[in-house]
């Protein structure tokens, strides 16, 4: 079990999301930052979509009554158990009665806490992940708190790895790339040099449903609001007074505002790690780049869990 000792700021369960769902209106949900939570899982020999800790700017503590293996995942996250300092990708034993303390991430947004064997709640959906405006998923659909315990899954049967190689880590340096949207057409002639500037900073007003982009405003050749349509994590709307909102993991299922572009989906975790103030810096892809990308994404992470898989023979 673990015990929220002093519950970070919007702290939840997430796991890789609920699929399948968009046409009874659910979103996703899941770990903003995806592939951060599937690494941390993969150090501690959990199957990559199991449920964790999300938490975002700000720090904890937390402890343990069981023997478990534990991983932070997030660029800049930074831990202490027991006093010692753990760096990020690193996965350690605990023993009952430890004590982990989070500190705010020196780097990104979001940071994660795996444990083997996952966290024990409900699978709602087919996915234990929290949606906070459905009040589903998660521990009683809602952020956690000092004094929450949580039950954890059986001990996995893959084998933990003490850490990750630079090469293994998700590479958050880069630019963030984007695909052309389903309206691009209804944007004015300069809508894509804007957003490919870099003058664009994330506002505070962000959250898990959505980022909103401040900076100069996207001009329509028509109207600014259409009939719904399907929308999805990472799509680029240009609402009434031009300020983009970037759609994210709880974000509507449907929406009306034209879409310029799309962020395409191995560079999510990238955009969820942006802070409030920074200034993602966008990149023009294709289609066929942005599958070739997350098929990479899949192919490092499929090698570490062949790896860890004690009956895989190279």
């Amino acid at each position: 079990m673990i015990e929220i000792l002093k519950a970070p700021p919007f702290i939840t369960v997430q796991d890789q999301g609920r699929e399948g769902h968009r046409a009874e209106g659910v979103p996703p949900a899941g770990a903003m930052d995806r592939m951060a939570l599937m690494h941390a899982n993969l150090l501690v020999g959990n199957a990559p979509g199991a449920a964790g800790l999300e938490w975002a700017l700000g720090g904890g503590r937390f402890g343990f009554t069981d023997v478990r293996t534990i991983a932070t995942g997030a660029p800049g996250a930074a831990a202490r158990l027991n006093g010692e300092l753990l760096s990020p990708w690193q996965c350690v034993p605990i023993r009952a009665g430890d004590e982990l303390v989070v500190e705010p991430p020196a780097q990104g947004r979001f940071a994660y806490l795996a444990i083997s064997g996952g966290l024990r709640v409900p699978l709602v959906l087919g996915s234990r992940s929290t949606y906070l405006p459905g009040k589903f998923g998660g521990h009683e659909g809602r952020r956690l708190r000092t004094g929450d315990q949580i039950r954890l899954g059986k001990t996995p049967a893959l084998r933990p790895r003490p850490s990750l190689s630079a090469a293994q880590r998700p590479d958050y340096a880069r630019p963030i790339r984007v695909v052309d949207g389903p309206q691009q057409d209804l944007f004015g002639d300069e809508a894509w040099e804007l957003l490919l500037s870099g003058r664009y900073t994330v506002s505070t007003t962000s959250d898990r449903m959505g980022y909103r982009l401040e900076g100069p405003a996207l001009t329509h050749r028509g109207p600014a609001s259409l009939p719904s349509e399907p929308a999805c994590p990472g799509a680029i709307q240009g609402p009434d007074g031009g300020a983009p909102i970037i759609l994210m993991p709880d974000g509507p299922t449907v929406g009306g505002y034209p879409k310029l572009a799309v962020v395409i989906t191995a560079d999510l975790g990238v955009m969820a790690q942006q802070t409030p103030g920074t200034r993602p810096q966008f990149e023009r892809a294709t289609l066929d780049q942005a599958v070739a990308a997350l098929r990479e994404q899949r192919r490092v992470a499929n090698g570490l869990l062949l790896s860890a898989d004690p009956q895989h023979r190279p």
